[in-house]
């Protein structure tokens, strides 16, 4: 039942960095496995990366590997994605996705927010 929003998509150049964030409405949201996907025009959604409840283990798919980082903040319940050196490819709408219970999968969620647009221009 946790409603996440996203925040901090904007338009940057090659090269440059954005920060996005998960603001989650309940305390729930920390009990699960979080995670950030991207939809690029017409592309299926894709796993980006994803954090533990503890923030000790994380993924990342290869394409933004040494790239993104994912992180959380507990006491804000707030998940971010610290994105530098963009490149076009990486342009999508951004969501941000939650469990209710375990899963198997790394790349399994329950609910979604609304997404956040990050364009990249060459």
């Amino acid at each position: 039942q946790v409603q996440l929003v996203e925040s901090g998509g904007g338009l940057v150049q090659t090269g440059g960095s954005l920060r996005l964030s998960c603001a989650a409405s309940g305390r729930a949201f920390s009990s699960y496995r979080t995670a950030w996907f991207r939809q690029a025009p017409g592309k299926e959604r894709e796993f980006v990366a994803t954090i533990s409840p503890s923030g000790g283990s994380t993924y990342y798919t290869d394409s933004v590997k040494g790239r993104f980082t994912i992180s959380r903040d507990s006491a804000k319940n707030t998940v971010y994605l610290q994105m530098n050196s963009l490149k076009p490819e990486d342009t999508a709408v951004y969501y941000c996705a939650g469990r209710t219970s375990f899963k198997a999968r790394l790349d399994e969620y329950d609910y979604w927010g609304q997404g956040t647009q990050v364009t990249v221009s060459s």
